[in-house]
């Protein structure tokens, strides 16, 4: 936008008033000129850095949504994060709409060619309840049960006479990264049942809010994500998911966090993975209460 400004004044002639009658001329398009800009609209820098990504609602919660915000506190950059979960992230980068994807599995061989897995963090599968439920404690057996239907009611489980309400993140297609580690980890291979007393949702975000809700709520779900939620995380096999546990493999289902970019990522997203793989961004991701590369020895 460009602004003429055109001032017109009585010319003096030279004599002993004439540096008095320039400097006021001077004064007074310096005073107009400071008015006109005051009254124009603030612009916003539109030109500036900003990347995007999408996907795993267990690492946006757990440390992606914090270390972007870190990231672009050091940096400038903007780093806008969505969930959705992890097939809707590969999706949004497969057509394009993202700059990176968050996920809570491993590649497959039905995932894009031109794309690559980086891991990050470190997560564990967990088992959450709601914070009512007597019921402390579960066994891979009992879970196996429960998504198999044959197990239904909490009272075999020494909890109250009240039916097993289960919630599952369940994208319209392919496996959640939750669901992916059910079957490699608890399920024997096997895919995921569909039984009566189960409810898909569109995310593990949702699904642990569910569960916060509901007196009666079972789901599967990851640490990193369920220990910042509302909800209990039962013990599995007598062990307790905390992050010492998971650490020193006393609890059994630790798993892998991993951000997704293109083979041919642009500059600023390759900038911004090295950053949280940096010294700098695994000691935040710790400091968050999530495990990072670096607390694995």
């Amino acid at each position: 936008m460009s602004i003429k400004i055109s001032l017109s004044f009585i010319d003096y002639p030279q004599g002993s008033y004439y540096n008095d009658t320039m400097s006021l001329k001077k004064c007074l398009k310096i005073i107009v000129l400071a008015v006109l800009l005051g009254c124009l609209p603030n612009i916003p820098d539109t030109y500036a850095a900003q990347i995007v990504g999408s996907g795993c609602s267990v690492s946006n919660i757990g440390y992606l949504s914090a270390i972007a915000g870190e990231y672009e506190r050091l940096t400038g950059v903007k780093v806008l994060v969505r969930g959705g979960g992890t097939v809707v992230g590969i999706e949004d980068l497969r057509a394009g709409r993202v700059d990176f994807a968050a996920s809570c599995r491993e590649k497959t061989p039905s995932d894009p060619d031109d794309i690559e897995f980086i891991q990050v963090a470190w997560d564990a599968l967990v088992f959450i309840a709601n914070k009512s439920n007597p019921v402390d404690d579960i066994s891979t057996d009992n879970v196996r049960s429960i998504c198999e239907g044959k197990l239904r009611n909490w009272k075999e489980l020494k909890g109250r006479d009240a039916n097993i309400k289960i919630f599952r993140s369940r994208p319209g297609k392919g496996l959640s990264g939750v669901d992916d580690s059910m079957r490699k980890m608890v399920l024997q291979g096997k895919e995921p049942h569909e039984t009566p007393n189960a409810l898909s949702l569109a995310s593990t975000g949702i699904v642990e809010q569910m569960v916060e809700k509901t007196a009666e709520g079972f789901a599967a779900s990851g640490f990193s994500s369920a220990c910042k939620r509302d909800v209990k995380m039962l013990r599995v096999n007598g062990s307790y998911p905390n992050k010492n546990n998971i650490v020193n493999g006393k609890y059994p289902l630790r798993r892998p966090l991993f951000i997704i970019i293109p083979k041919k990522a642009k500059p600023e997203t390759k900038k911004f993975v090295d950053f949280v793989l940096s010294k700098e961004g695994q000691q935040f991701i710790s400091s968050q209460g999530i495990i990072s590369l670096a607390d694995i020895k």
